[in-house]
């Protein structure tokens, strides 16, 4: 027979048990989300507070009154939400490409000191094969170049026919006609920084076209996928608030929705998608 001693015995039955405070811990964060979700959902704030949660994230008044379609609005979102970034991506990765053309090729035999500009500089570059000189003769003054085919040569133009009694008689370089062309004609042409020249790189242009092109098709299409993100904010929001106010109309009633199209004859990937549900 063994003996324990009293004292070890009463010590071990007197230890102090320590409470488990870190699942607690833990918990505490769920809890408060389960009551913020529990007071949100309550049915007498409905009629506010799941509109503005399905304006914030599409589905979620949804799924606060408990209709499974909400789903449909949630995957509608990340569905655009992904295409939009993609086509963002696109269009800036294809605005670098066309960028790096316009200043390596085009512009490179100038050794130019800016690279970036407004658009508009870049939109001319693809349909003039060059810019021509900005004034042809290095004294005194500007004489601006005669040659149509160069963007500065037709800026030239469009000002002596403008402010020219006749375009092809030019006026006293000091009269205020000649001066107001020259005027206008400072205002648009292209200065020596940005000059270009595709003269001896057409096949570059080509390609440069393509490039630009590309990158207004990508930041188009974005544009276009953030409308219809818009509208399925909306969309669902509007959902959320008929729901509510027809869910407490005993009558049946029905209602129907479209958020987008596609056209049958585009090559373009866009989707539709059709909401139709009734109360009764």
């Amino acid at each position: 027979m063994m003996l324990v001693p009293h004292t070890v015995r009463g010590q071990e039955d007197s230890l102090p048990t320590q409470p488990d405070t870190t699942l607690k811990a833990r918990g505490a964060p769920l809890g408060a989300l389960g009551a913020a979700w529990r007071t949100l959902s309550d049915s007498s704030r409905a009629g506010w507070v799941r509109p503005i949660s399905s304006m914030l994230v599409p589905g979620l008044g949804q799924f606060m009154g408990k209709r499974e379609r909400g789903a449909i609005y949630l995957a509608a979102d990340v569905f655009l939400i992904a295409r939009y970034v993609t086509f963002r991506r696109e269009g800036t990765r294809e605005k670098k490409r066309f960028r790096a053309l316009a200043f390596e090729v085009a512009r490179g035999e100038f050794a130019p000191s800016l690279r970036d500009t407004v658009f508009e500089y870049f939109e001319q570059m693809g349909r003039f094969v060059e810019s021509g000189p900005f004034d042809t003769d290095p004294g005194a003054g500007i004489i601006p170049p005669n040659d149509p085919e160069t963007f500065n040569g037709s800026i030239w133009a469009l000002a002596r026919e403008t402010f020219f009694e006749n375009p092809d008689s030019a006026p006293a370089v000091d009269s205020p006609e000649y001066q107001r062309a020259i005027a206008f004609y400072r205002s648009r042409a292209i200065g020596p920084n940005f000059r270009w020249s595709w003269r001896n790189a057409r096949i570059e242009q080509d390609v440069y076209r393509q490039t630009i092109k590309k990158s207004d098709d990508g930041f188009r299409r974005a544009s276009q996928q953030l409308g219809l993100i818009l509208a399925n904010h909306l969309l669902s929001a509007v959902d959320a608030f008929i729901t509510h106010r027809l869910s407490r109309v005993r009558k049946g009633t029905e209602l129907s929705s479209m958020i987008w199209t596609s056209s049958p004859n585009s090559f373009e990937p866009e989707a539709r998608l059709s909401l139709r549900f009734s109360f009764r």
